[in-house]
């Protein structure tokens, strides 16, 4: 059925675990046949899954702009995905000027404490204090946004 050695060999692997995951599952009269029924259905499936992959990959390989996803068929967690990052920059923007640099600098440019000091000619502890209070403010935000929370 197969047509590969290679191939075969896992399928006689495969069946044996199959059979005896099914053998205590059905009331079999004739074993030799309904072994072979088994062999054959798996044989047939490994076929069509083959077949179906290589129909996908001709598919996705001649025709890329079919497969790119649009915003009409985004996954509903892709889409509130969106709506957080849409939602976290909105609320980034209502910061106060120096919470907002700090967030910024810190999580997004990845700069550490003194850079961002030095950067904005301000004291560590300022950076500190003002990571920590963008952070808060940052959160009451997004909870007046019921952004991820499920809705009862």
């Amino acid at each position: 059925y197969l047509g590969n050695r290679d191939q075969a060999k896992d399928a006689v692997m495969q069946v044996f675990e199959k059979m005896v995951v099914e053998v205590d599952r059905h009331e079999i009269r004739q074993f030799k046949s309904w072994l072979y029924v088994l062999t054959k259905n798996y044989c047939l499936m490994q076929l069509r899954s083959e077949k179906s992959r290589v129909k996908r990959e001709r598919i996705w390989g001649g025709e890329q702009d079919v497969v790119m996803e649009t915003d009409d068929l985004l996954h509903p967690i892709d889409n509130e995905e969106a709506l957080k990052d849409a939602a976290l920059k909105d609320c980034i923007e209502r910061l106060k000027n120096g919470q907002k640099q700090c967030i910024e600098k810190f999580y997004f440019e990845n700069k550490c404490y003194s850079e961002i000091a030095a950067l904005l000619k301000t004291d560590e502890k300022k950076v500190k204090s003002d990571l920590q209070n963008g952070k808060r403010n940052l959160k009451i935000c997004l909870e007046g946004k019921h952004v991820g929370k499920e809705k009862t």
